[in-house]
């Protein structure tokens, strides 16, 4: 049976934002707190963050904009402040050209490190970069740095004949780059405050290969005295993943250090990030799978450059698919004509891949868990709609949009990573990462709370002890089930962002290989707001929409608080290999293009959405025969 349970925004719930049965301890004792943060976000010292006008958000003020503290932002030179302080950061400036452009426009005695004087091509170069920024056209000098789109279709990108990385004009970098690397090391060691706030050490990989996103971040829990006896390892040394992993592994055994990497942007990876073969173009083998799935534990399922999640073309029965669909390649022109949803370059159908791989090899290369972030280049981590910095510097403000509408309409003010851990320190929240009990969210801090097991009951989901029967009965979300003939069940609790909008429903996701090997899913509404009914093909009516058109305010007279559920699967086969996830939608509330249009009283941003249903993803639960 399909048992559905759920609970109004009682004096009980109120509890539950502060030190609930989502604050509450394991079965093993150990307190599990929910942390916010973000894992990726990019400062002065990233070479296309510096091009596109952030010339003074620099590691420091990251930490401190994320801390709640008032900074200058680096295009309009506005004072700025997060509306709610993160609990942890990431500052993953990319390892190419780390630092350069910035020691190139602004510090002579870090160019001497370069050795240009006696070459008149670098003193061209360097001045061709000083003019470009000076006269506003950083960004254009920035796209000349991007790959063409690939010659041939398929195949290796990386040895397509449009594949190219542009050789630095300015000779050897490294002294430059180490330089920036070890200030960025220390702005990490100021401002981590363990128990308090973490700042975790990282870089980004960002392997293009004709406009392909493959890039990931690198993650260390570990502090200066590891991070400071190595480079950080850029696409410019290799595009290819395989040999980022290989690198990792030897700077841990040189260095005693710990890394995890995390994909991002799997939605403009022309079908390479999630596909069934290596970038190489061979079959996955166990010890590539192995390899992956412990190098890789977490992706980045949604972020400013779009929603990752899956797509309309590739869930045409998802209602919601259609969410944040970013359609721009990284590549010279930055068309979006050309895009072409894949396999590939979604969460969803990576999760259902991974276990066809899994039939075959043994091994699933693909069984991660999620977390959102920014990827802001403006140095300030902003995935709030009503306070929303934009991409880049220049375009934080509502007429730069005007000049590409067609590009800056269409970022996302998203999203956040969600961890659950029993203090936040960097060995914590790693450890989480590593456990995959973690989920993303689009910005609001959704407080999402999962268990799959066998033996719950109605008694346990409105329990104060709620989560400590969830880890002695079940597994939480990045768990595993093993076989059973019985149907698992799974226990979820969502509480609204106290700051934020109601909630309209959760929904479990369902993917599984059926008898005959294929992948398949389905999407169960298993809680929700108000007195609507499901109808025979499982949808669910829409909540109306509270938002006033004239002033872009809104109201919880729909919605719900809190939502609780505790679902049996109807559609259980004890013999196929299943996954499972949460995705929890809030009410309707008004995008961050509509505070932007009604600033500068003109109609709706085109092709963009005027409102958007806020959400969470959790890692999936799995099941294995």
């Amino acid at each position: 049976m399909n048992t559905q349970i759920r609970t109004k925004f009682s004096a009980f719930t109120l509890a539950l934002l502060v030190s609930s049965p989502l604050h509450s301890a394991s079965a093993s004792g150990a307190s599990r707190e929910v942390y916010f943060g973000d894992t990726h976000l990019h400062t002065s010292y990233s070479f296309d963050a510096f091009l596109n006008r952030n010339q003074s958000a620099d590691p420091d003020t990251a930490y401190r904009w994320a801390k709640g503290l008032p900074v200058i932002h680096p295009y309009h030179r506005a004072r700025v402040q997060i509306d709610t302080p993160l609990d942890f950061l990431v500052v993953a400036d990319h390892a190419e050209l780390m630092g350069v452009m910035r020691a190139v426009y602004n510090d002579r005695a870090e160019l001497e490190d370069l050795g240009w004087f006696g070459n008149i091509k670098r003193w061209i170069a360097i001045r061709v970069l000083k003019n470009a920024v000076d006269e506003d056209a950083g960004f254009g000098f920035f796209q000349k740095l991007l790959p063409l789109a690939g010659k041939n279709s398929g195949g290796d990108p990386v040895l397509d004949p449009n594949n190219s990385l542009p050789a630095s004009a300015f000779g050897d970098t490294s002294k430059v780059e180490t330089r920036a690397w070890e200030d960025i090391v220390d702005a990490a060691e100021r401002h981590n405050q363990p128990g308090t706030f973490t700042s975790l050490i990282g870089w980004e990989w960002s392997s293009i290969p004709t406009g392909a996103n493959l890039h990931r971040i690198v993650i260390t829990p570990d502090g200066a005295e590891k991070a400071k006896q190595y480079l950080p390892y850029g696409s410019d040394q290799s595009q290819y993943p395989e040999d980022l992993w290989r690198w990792l592994s030897e700077t841990e055994l040189a260095t005693g250090s710990r890394f995890i990497s995390i994909p991002h942007n799997s939605n403009i990876s022309k079908g390479y990030m999630f596909a069934d073969t290596t970038l190489k173009g061979k079959v996955i083998s166990a010890q590539y799978a192995k390899t992956r799935v412990s190098r890789e534990p977490i992706v980045e399922i949604t972020q400013i450059k779009g929603d990752s999640e899956t797509h309309p073309a590739l869930s045409p029965d998802d209602e919601f698919a259609d969410f944040e669909t970013y359609t721009n390649y990284i590549e010279q022109g930055l068309a979006g004509d050309n895009y072409k949803a894949g396999p590939g370059d979604f969460v969803r159908s990576a999760l259902k891949q991974g276990l066809a791989i899994e039939a075959e090899v043994g091994v699933n290369p693909f069984k991660f868990g999620v977390i959102g972030s920014t990827d802001s280049h403006t140095g300030l981590a902003s995935a709030e709609e009503t306070n929303f910095m934009g991409k880049l510097a220049a375009d934080s403000i509502p007429e730069n949009k005007l000049k590409d509408e067609r590009n800056y309409w269409r970022m996302a003010a998203q999203g956040l990573a969600a961890v659950w851990a029993p203090e936040n320190t960097r060995e914590s929240l790693f450890a989480a990462f590593k456990r995959k009990e973690v989920y993303a969210t689009t910005g609001p801090r959704l407080r999402v709370r999962v268990f799959a097991g066998w033996d719950f009951s109605a008694e346990d989901l409105n329990s104060e002890s709620f989560a400590a029967i969830g880890y002695r009965k079940g597994v939480p979300m990045g768990g595993d089930l093993t076989y059973s003939d019985e149907a698992p069940q799974l226990m979820v609790r969502a509480v609204k962002d106290p700051k934020g909008a109601n909630l309209d429903r959760v929904q479990i996701i369902k993917g599984w290989l059926d008898s005959d090997g294929r992948p398949q899913e389905k999407i169960y509404n298993i809680s929700w707001a108000g007195d609507r009914q499901v109808d025979g093909q499982g949808k669910l009516p829409a909540l109306v929409s509270t938002i006033d058109a004239d002033t872009l305010n809104y109201t919880d007279k729909v919605g719900a608080a809190e939502l609780t559920a505790l679902w049996t699967d109807p559609n259980f086969s004890s013999s196929e290999k299943a996954f499972y996830y949460v995705r929890v939608l809030q009410i309707a509330t008004p995008r961050h293009s509509s505070y932007d249009t009604m600033a500068l009283q003109q109609g709706a941003a085109p092709e963009v959405a005027e409102s958007i249903q806020e959400r969470a993803y959790t890692s999936p639960i799995w099941y294995t025969p």
